[in-house]
């Protein structure tokens, strides 16, 4: 079972960036206290959550991008955990009880422009630069996340 941390959660009432929150709730919809301003792009059950890693992150400011956590719409950044080779189906434990299951990699769109030096977002698509993307989850147990909690990815 490889495991990390959660380094930062993140929120906000629409769009990016989401800001950092301490702690969350984890509903079947995502961290309570977090929308999105395009219902039919982002959130709901199967994008409950979408996750992005420090490492990438500042892999990406090594190329000179000036992004910061929570500025690509993850609303949770993690750290010590390779999140490379995630799959669709691979599964999370984070903290002690709040289970997720990755639904799919997220498609990236303009709204994380900001995010990129010469604006090109696709940077982080799974099809051009496999193992930068975010991914979404589903939700499949339910409970309170905080940062600093253990982000174990669960193996057969």
């Amino acid at each position: 079972m490889a495991a990390g941390r959660i380094h930062q959660l993140n929120v906000s009432p629409g769009g990016v960036p989401k800001r950092p929150i301490e702690s969350a709730t984890v509903t079947p919809l995502g961290l309570e206290g977090d929308d999105h301003r395009d219902q039919k792009g982002h959130g709901g059950p199967e994008r409950a959550l979408c996750f992005y890693s420090l490492e990438q992150i500042e892999g990406l400011r090594a190329e000179g991008h000036p992004v910061q956590p929570g500025w690509m719409g993850e609303n949770v950044t993690t750290i010590g955990i390779d999140l490379t080779g995630v799959e669709p189906g691979d599964r999370f434990l984070l903290g002690e009880s709040v289970l997720v299951e990755v639904t799919r990699h997220t498609t990236p769109c303009k709204n994380i422009v900001d995010a990129f030096s010469d604006g090109d977002f696709t940077r982080v698509s799974q099809k051009l630069h496999p193992g930068w993307s975010r991914f979404y989850v589903q939700i499949v147990e339910c409970g309170v996340i905080r940062r600093g909690d253990a982000v174990r990815r669960l193996t057969d």
